[in-house]
């Protein structure tokens, strides 16, 4: 789509600011938004998030970069908490992520990859529900116009599942090859909503790209 990637991982450091950024996807990780002892960062990638939610840039939290998004803007996270979901999960829009310019894309129900025992609770005052799971009810939403939180991995598929620990999920009581099983079964249509959702996204960054462009001229 013409997009420049710029990747940060905190431990290196990130950004002061997002000056000279047209969008900020937020990834997943195993921590809880204000780990700060395991992962001092968080600081910063909190601050770049207010600044994301006060500017409305169009943003895209992952798992634990929606858990942030929603913690920063006075929601509630609670850590190994309600239902946990691993693998491929129907998420069902509601009806207003079926109106939405980028959750719509999923259209009324399509399977994603989850892998999270930590849990949104509450949703920050203004926010608006986007999905929901059979389980889980705060699977997407959006902040403002362009900040969206999705609890699920758009980034991740069928193959990103013969990665995770196999030992660690069958203690925790997973049938590892049924979740594979059930993973490959939905990897098309996982897939397309998936990259749907994506290029959506991206056209909410090329817009503002192209806003700043012309107030520059």
């Amino acid at each position: 789509m013409g997009i420049v990637l710029v990747e940060h991982h905190g431990a290196d450091g990130l950004p002061e600011t997002l000056a000279g950024f047209h969008g900020v996807v937020l990834l997943g990780g195993g921590l809880m938004p204000n780990d700060y002892e395991k992962a001092p960062w968080l600081h910063t990638e909190r601050a770049l998030t207010r600044e994301a939610i006060d500017d409305d840039v169009p943003t895209l939290g992952i798992c634990l970069g929606a858990q942030i998004i929603a913690d920063v803007a006075g929601g509630e996270v609670r850590a190994s908490y309600g239902p946990k979901e691993r693998g491929s999960t129907p998420i069902h829009a509601t009806e207003l992520g079926a109106a939405d310019a980028v959750i719509a894309a999923i259209g009324e129900t399509s399977p994603m990859i989850e892998n999270h025992e930590d849990m949104i609770t509450v949703l920050p005052e203004g926010a608006r529900l986007l999905a929901s799971s059979d389980a889980v009810e705060n699977q997407a939403f959006v902040i403002g116009q362009h900040v969206r939180g999705v609890q699920f991995h758009p980034e991740a598929s069928a193959e990103s599942l013969r990665l995770w620990n196999e030992a660690a999920l069958t203690e925790q009581g997973y049938d590892v090859q049924a979740m594979l099983d059930a993973a490959d079964a939905h990897h098309e249509a996982n897939t397309a909503a998936s990259k749907r959702l994506i290029e959506a996204f991206g056209r909410e960054v090329l817009a503002r790209a192209e806003a700043h462009a012309e107030g520059a001229q």
